[in-house]
């Protein structure tokens, strides 16, 4: 059985984020990927030049050809830039009851340009996190998204139940941005509602980490669209982005991408 999962972002030319990270971990992973593109970004890996929304219709249409020949088991959404694209893409995945969707709320590039309008964040709190199965924000995402402070694992916790009550079902606040822990390891934290799971790996100093939050939701959506279960499809993903981050590529002169054949390659998996 072929199993397939729909990714709904941005493209990112330099190839390190986006869809184009999405696609390349569904296939390092054994899912056939497919896409729906929000926005075209003039991106590498020194920053963003330039980000050209796509039409919501257009948006729309190619939901609905990826629907009628092609349904996905699991769908993540990335960038998806402006309200009207937020509440196109929301009313479409509810009207198909498509319930493996993975939100990673992206909302600012790695050299710190804004992928999210300001006025979209509302948007997303409305229309999207009530229909997610995971919500996969880093630190300073879940900040905006709860209007909490998060400064301590007690923190943490605290905005992971509040966006588990803004209807998500599964939180997962990564800890790439944690600074109040352990300096040498980066944890992630699950939480399902009822139970809190950490997901711990070293800290790497590395500059290059673009597109490690759309490499994680990637692999957790395709795990799911595999039938795994959340703990296990976190479980992968943290081994998948470790790997890939610990096994750098090196290239560009600035965040440079992961390495997303890593976690397949002989003798490099964590």
């Amino acid at each position: 059985m072929v199993h397939k999962a729909l990714t709904i972002a941005g493209s990112d030319s330099g190839g390190g984020a986006g869809i184009q990270a999405d696609l390349k971990t569904f296939q390092e992973l054994g899912v056939y990927g497919m896409s729906v593109i929000t926005a075209i970004t003039a991106q590498n890996t020194k920053g963003v030049q330039g980000v050209y929304p796509v039409e919501p219709a257009a948006v729309l249409n190619q939901l609905s050809s990826i629907a009628d020949d092609l349904p996905p088991e699991a769908v993540k959404t990335g960038m998806l830039f402006s309200s009207d694209i937020i509440e196109g893409v929301a009313d479409f995945i509810s009207s198909h009851a498509w319930s493996k969707l993975v939100v990673d709320p992206v909302m600012i590039a790695k050299g710190g340009a804004s992928l999210l309008q300001k006025q979209s964040v509302q948007a997303l709190i409305d229309n999207l996190i009530p229909l997610a199965y995971v919500i996969t924000p880093n630190i300073p995402e879940a900040e905006v998204l709860t209007g909490l402070k998060i400064q301590s694992d007690y923190d943490r916790k605290e905005a992971a139940k509040k966006l588990f009550d803004m209807g998500a079902r599964h939180v997962v606040i990564k800890g790439g941005h944690d600074t109040f822990s352990s300096s040498k390891e980066a944890t992630d934290l699950l939480f399902d509602g009822n139970e809190f799971y950490e997901f711990r790996s070293i800290r790497v100093n590395t500059k290059h980490t673009h597109g490690t939050g759309c490499t994680f939701a990637s692999a957790v959506t395709a795990e799911l669209a595999k039938g795994h279960s959340v703990y296990e499809s976190v479980h992968t993903a943290k081994l998948f982005i470790t790997s890939a981050i610990l096994n750098e590529i090196g290239i560009g002169n600035g965040h440079g991408p992961t390495n997303h054949w890593a976690f397949n390659k002989a003798g490099v998996r964590v």
